[in-house]
């Protein structure tokens, strides 16, 4: 590996620069498909337990790999929302799970959260302006777009996009604040919600009709990951603490 992820170091606020570590120093993905082929769980795939699933779960689950076509954002809208969602999930190179579409896809079809904030327009409204904004905001740091922007740029965009501190534009029909939360919840719950990323942090899948059985603390379903490092993090903060 290229870098120890036993240490803390690794970890977004540890770092100087506030990005989470470059991905290649995990191990390779060696079972089924992670975002970047990188994982702390190489040789698990979720996907094995697929016959363990009722028809309805495997149906909906595996219909998350292979997305509809885009029916709601144009193409100019997707490019800038996948640039925006490739920073702020840290997808930097392939396989990337598909977020922007499946987004697209809940969008489009009207499955919004049930509720709206009093200072906000309709969801779907909120994402359009955003993809506007965004490429507004590249432009006024010398990019053609969001998506034509260059890493630093992006990465300009997204904090200031994060910290509420865009203007003008697009923005002024938003409460950018509110804003960032309604396109970040969408966002990972997308990401969350695809099997690959259930790889990459280890996670069981659905549980019905098997159901869990281990109930005790720490204790994993024979199904479930492994993690590729020996390491207790509650311990690990606790001996930090003590040690610093």
């Amino acid at each position: 590996m290229a870098g120890d992820y036993r240490e803390a170091a690794h970890l977004p606020k540890r770092r100087r620069d506030g990005r989470p570590a470059p991905p290649e120093g995990l191990p390779r993905q060696r079972r089924g498909t992670t975002p970047q082929m990188r994982a702390r769980y190489p040789d698990y795939d979720v996907l094995e337990q697929a016959g363990h699933w009722d028809d309805a779960t495997r149906e909906v689950v595996l219909a998350r790999l292979d997305p509809p076509p885009l029916r709601f954002f144009d193409a100019e809208e997707a490019a800038s929302l996948r640039a925006f969602c490739d920073v702020v999930l840290a997808q930097d190179g392939e396989p990337r799970i598909p977020v922007v579409e499946h987004v697209d896809a809940k969008l489009a079809a009207g499955r919004l959260e049930g509720y709206q904030y009093a200072d906000m327009p309709d969801d779907r409204d909120t994402w359009r302006l955003v993809a506007r904004g965004l490429d507004e905001a590249a432009r006024e740091r010398g990019a053609a777009s969001m998506a034509a922007a260059g890493p630093e740029v992006r990465a300009e965009v997204c904090r200031a996009f994060a910290a509420g501190q865009l203007r003008g534009g697009a923005w002024a029909r938003l409460n950018v604040e509110r804003a960032w939360s309604v396109v970040m919840r969408d966002a990972l719950g997308a990401f969350y919600a695809h099997p690959w990323a259930w790889n990459e942090i280890g996670f069981g899948g659905p549980a019905y009709p098997r159901g869990y059985a281990r109930l005790g603390p720490g204790m994993s379903e024979s199904w479930e990951g492994r993690e590729a490092f020996e390491l207790d993090p509650v311990e690990d903060v606790r001996r930090r603490r003590l040690d610093g």
